[in-house]
């Protein structure tokens, strides 16, 4: 196996050099990265658990994910992209227990064997006007040339929703930087997407040189959490928009991105489970005509050039079940990031994030009563804010490919009970990329 991995890596790099050192505008590339994440908790202290309550023994967990990607530059403004991935291993208790988890890189599936699947397949056309251009730096799915600031474009097919929206230098990927759920996005964004985390759909982009607008209309599937895309997509179908302005403070550069969504599908309500049967089960109360929808902000400034902070907040109406992401019905984020300049490690970075999660009134009854989602549920429930703290360390091992990150978090009030936890979890992220 090791073998082979060494020749599909020395044939991605010379591939991917060859289009780099012949070609200005890159015709096509190839990259590749691989993320391993090993978490460990101590076992902790409970006064109850439920089906879906974090385990209180201590456990070791690891999670591994490949990634291959293509790119090509088909004609003028067209570019295609494919990436087929596998992934393998679990979180904690079954990636189970916790709003916020610890592991992003995790999803929840029923197997912990390694699967190979397609990841992405898009076709992007790129409709262009204005002199202004940008350099674009050869990378994974962007291929390297002239980007002009002035643009309109429509992306069909599958991708990632955190690939084009809300997006931010700093607490955006769990491979590279913080890796709680809550941290890779807006916590109240129940973005659309598989069990895997991406999705079918058409997105477009209305780039200017200061600002950006983005919008996407995307499937969704038939289940909560679910692998099948729902075919009923005048029923069962998500909007999402954003609104990206890009600034300089102090001579340095700043972001704010506004976010809105809305979701709408075969989806049950809490008040409506609750009324139904006792202990309340919200698959029974299902049916088309439901809809969440939502809002974020997520803001982002390098105050020097070696040291950004970041904030986010996000909130959605919480009546109806989390369909996709987790269940955070309320978020706020802030943290910073600082490079390793000064102590001589300019490619490290040291990171350190506080979050604070929510959930609504409907949904806090529905767990208070011993509901069930699909990630959190105690069988009862003494309410309390979900709270987490993450420190990493990232370490440049091998010229800028190959990383080692330690990483420490703190929760208090795992899934919103302040009779759990808190839980300590600790961490050893291995991440090449080229």
């Amino acid at each position: 196996m090791k073998k082979i991995y060494t020749l599909i890596a020395c044939a991605i790099c010379g591939l991917s050099a060859f289009a780099q050192d012949t070609i200005k505008q890159q015709r096509f590339n190839f990259h590749f990265q691989q993320t391993t994440i090993t978490q460990h908790k101590p076992s902790f202290g409970a006064d109850y658990s439920g089906q879906n309550s974090l385990s209180t023994g201590k456990e070791t967990a690891t999670s591994l994910t490949t990634t291959l990607f293509g790119g090509a530059r088909l004609w003028k403004g067209a570019q295609a992209y494919f990436n087929p991935e596998l992934a393998g291993g679990s979180g904690f208790s079954k990636t189970l227990g916790v709003a916020g988890f610890p592991n992003g890189e995790t999803f929840r599936v029923g197997s912990t064997e390694p699967k190979i699947y397609i990841a992405r397949l898009y076709l992007s056309q790129a409709f262009t006007w204005g002199k202004d251009r940008d350099t674009v730096e050869d990378d994974l799915n962007q291929l390297a040339g002239y980007k002009s600031k002035r643009y309109f474009s429509v992306t069909v097919g599958k991708f990632g929703m955190s690939d084009f929206f809300d997006a931010n230098t700093f607490s955006h990927d769990p491979r590279s930087q913080f890796m709680n759920w809550s941290l890779m996005s807006n916590g109240a964004w129940d973005y659309p997407a598989n069990t895997r985390g991406y999705v079918m759909g058409i997105f477009t982009e209305l780039g200017m040189p200061t600002w950006t607008l983005r919008f996407a209309y995307t499937m969704t599937t038939t289940t909560a959490n679910g692998s099948i895309w729902d075919e009923r997509i005048g029923k069962a179908n998500t909007q999402t928009l954003e609104y990206e302005k890009r600034y300089t403070l102090n001579d340095q550069p700043g972001a704010v991105r506004l976010l809105g969504f809305r979701n709408n599908g075969k989806m049950g309500k809490y008040r409506d489970a609750l009324a139904f049967s006792n202990p309340p089960v919200i698959d029974t109360v299902l049916g088309y005509g439901h809809h969440k929808y939502g809002f974020g902000i997520n803001a982002e400034q390098f105050i020097t050039k070696n040291f950004g902070v970041f904030a986010k907040a996000s909130w959605n109406d919480g009546h109806t079940e989390t369909w996709a992401f987790t269940e955070i019905d309320r978020s706020l984020s802030f943290g910073g990031v600082l490079k390793g300049t000064g102590w001589k490690r300019q490619n490290d970075e040291l990171g350190l994030a506080f979050v604070g999660n929510g959930i609504s009134g409907p949904h806090r009854d529905y767990l208070a009563a011993g509901g069930y989602g699909f990630i959190i549920g105690d069988g009862k429930l003494n309410y309390g804010t979900e709270m987490i703290a993450e420190l990493y360390y990232k370490l440049d091992a091998f010229q800028q490919k190959f990383w080692l990150t330690p990483d420490y978090q703190f929760i208090m009030h795992p899934a919103y009970n302040k009779d759990r936890g808190p839980v300590n979890v600790f961490s050893l992220r291995a991440h090449i990329e080229f």
